[in-house]
């Protein structure tokens, strides 16, 4: 289900603009709010749609399939668009927005966009590249637009189970695995050997070491190890009794509800909050990103109930003083402020919540570090320079987030790892071929 009406950022001040998912729409909204930023406005997704129709035309030619492309095909696309550069490998978000607009409050609408999941701040250098990563893809023919998975996120896994079956895999939850021998297979913890050429992880490259142990290509491990995989968002799964009532934009059924929205922070306040989770502290105000999806899909929350989605940061990995089960009551009340600094209604409408630190999502999930992305996804750690499908260890292949192209819910790292194997495969097969003539 596509998430429609884009992005809504309420302020403090009672103003609010809603980047809509139609240009016409947004621009008539950009010409209200900031009229002297229309043209900035223009050039500055002009620029990201340069770099997508560059880099991942809707044809032949996406970058983001295959093998991680590098600086120099990258730029061979670009020539001489200095811009789509700029934005790619060297401006932080801050520069971006501060290039080609003048209002504070839009350029603060869009300073999260720079940061989803990275441990970085939007004055840092590089993170205009996250804003274009999380907006590269095209959805239903839409470019930029993303969507929500009817039953919740986790229904993906159950579909691509069921294909598997139906192309006659085997299935096997809850066993765990001991370790990864090369070339043989895995062993379970229960000391069974299940024989495979080749093995495809999902887990992230830190865990891949772990079950490889020895195994590991020397190299390999020490590229792995260099990888910054250390989380800084904070994630609230939360029941409501009715949607927040934003004051910029009153209403608890609005068009606003049906998209995505965001609480800003000011300038000063995104310095001092990532400063301040550096330190292993809890900034004064988190930047949150709210989804609410049981306005696509009702059957998630039943009795006319809600569900909120709020994806925050930055917190700290590790407290300075005390720990994520001591602190994360503290956690919660800090996330749900800071979206009822925008909404009059978040004490009342709260039912219940879940809290999820970096250590929980480690934990849970299995995450190092609880980095979403499997590591950082900024220029250095990009494209070429980052994973490859194939490892140097026979038969032993990757297929999350930490491989080309990155994070994100978009399934090209598993495409390009079931490519690998079917290459290395057909390898195989045709240099048994030639021996057997």
């Amino acid at each position: 289900m596509p998430a429609v009406n884009g992005l809504f950022v309420p302020f403090l001040d009672g103003s609010s603009v809603q980047r809509w998912d139609s240009d016409e729409r947004c621009e008539e909204e950009i010409r209200n709010f900031a009229p002297g930023d229309v043209e900035g406005w223009r050039a500055m997704n002009d620029v990201l749609r340069r770099l997508r129709d560059a880099l991942r035309p809707a044809g032949d030619g996406d970058l983001w399939i295959g093998e991680p492309p590098t600086r120099e095909q990258i730029d061979e696309r670009l020539g001489r668009d200095e811009q789509s550069k700029r934005v790619l490998f060297d401006w932080s978000m801050a520069e971006f927005v501060e290039y080609f607009l003048r209002d504070e409050r839009l350029q603060a609408a869009y300073l999260g966009q720079g940061v989803i999941g990275t441990n970085a701040s939007p004055f840092d250098a590089g993170t205009a590249s996250i804003r274009f990563h999380h907006s590269s893809g095209r959805l239903g023919g839409t470019p930029g637009m993303w969507g929500y998975v009817e039953g919740g996120m986790g229904m993906i896994s159950f579909y691509f189970c069921d294909a598997a079956r139906e192309a006659g895999a085997v299935v096997a939850a809850g066993v765990p695995v001991a370790r990864m021998v090369p070339g043989e297979g895995v062993m379970l913890e229960g000391g069974e050997l299940i024989a495979a050429g080749v093995v495809i992880s999902n887990a992230d490259p830190r865990q891949t070491l772990r079950l490889l142990g020895d195994a590991a290509d020397p190299a390999w491990r020490e590229r792995v190890q260099q990888i910054p995989m250390e989380g800084c968002t904070v994630k609230l799964n939360v029941l409501l009794r009715e949607l927040p009532n934003f004051t910029a934009r009153p209403g608890t059924d609005q068009p606003h509800h049906y998209g995505q929205v965001n609480t800003p922070l000011s300038k000063t306040e995104w310095k001092a909050a990532f400063s301040a989770a550096q330190r292993g502290e809890l900034p004064q105000h988190l930047w949150c990103e709210l989804y609410f999806q049981s306005v696509h899909d009702p059957a998630v929350a039943t009795g006319g109930r809600h569900t909120m989605s709020v994806f925050a940061q930055y917190v700290p990995y590790k407290f300075a003083r005390g720990t994520w089960d001591e602190r994360r009551a503290e956690v919660r009340k800090l996330a749900l402020a800071s979206v009822g600094r925008f909404s009059s209604n978040i004490d009342s409408a709260v039912i219940d919540s879940q809290v999820l630190g970096p250590p929980d999502i480690e934990r849970k999930v299995g995450l190092t570090g609880g980095h979403i992305f499997q590591g950082e996804c900024l220029p250095p750690y990009m494209w070429s320079k980052r994973l490859p499908a194939r490892t140097p260890m026979p038969g032993v292949h990757l297929c999350g987030a930490c491989t080309h192209p990155g994070g994100s819910v978009i399934g090209i790292n598993g495409r390009n790892a079931a490519a690998a194997v079917l290459r290395d495969t057909e390898q195989v097969e045709f240099g048994r071929q030639r021996r057997d003539s």
